[in-house]
């Protein structure tokens, strides 16, 4: 399973992103997507997940603010984020999983100014 994301950028406080990834490969035995993040020093942590029901996960620290959703059929996930803030600022991670196995996207730079 490959995953290719994008929708990464600069913003300012306050604003909207929207990532997208999209996976191609073995999709059949995907069976959950989402987003993980790292910020510099830190560790990379979940940020939001779906599975291939469509239930949603999210972190605590971005639960009201982002929205994920996904087309199962296709196996592409979203996150929409808004009202962000600079401890938003990461590189945020396309993640895959199914059938005991994990992928990884390659990463999108999100950074958030004042």
């Amino acid at each position: 399973v490959q995953l290719q994301a994008s929708g990464g950028g600069s913003v300012q406080v306050g604003g909207s992103l929207r990532l997208s990834c999209a996976a191609s490969g073995s999709l059949r035995m995907i069976t959950v997507m989402g987003w993980y993040r790292q910020a510099p020093g830190k560790e990379r942590q979940l940020v939001a997940r779906i599975t291939s029901g469509n239930i949603p996960t999210y972190s605590d620290s971005v639960k009201g603010r982002c929205t994920i959703s996904g087309d199962n059929t296709r196996k592409k996930v979203y996150l929409e984020m808004n009202s962000l803030k600079p401890e938003d600022t990461a590189v945020y991670y396309c993640a895959a999983s199914g059938l005991g196995y994990d992928f990884w996207g390659q990463g999108t730079l999100v950074t958030v100014s004042s």
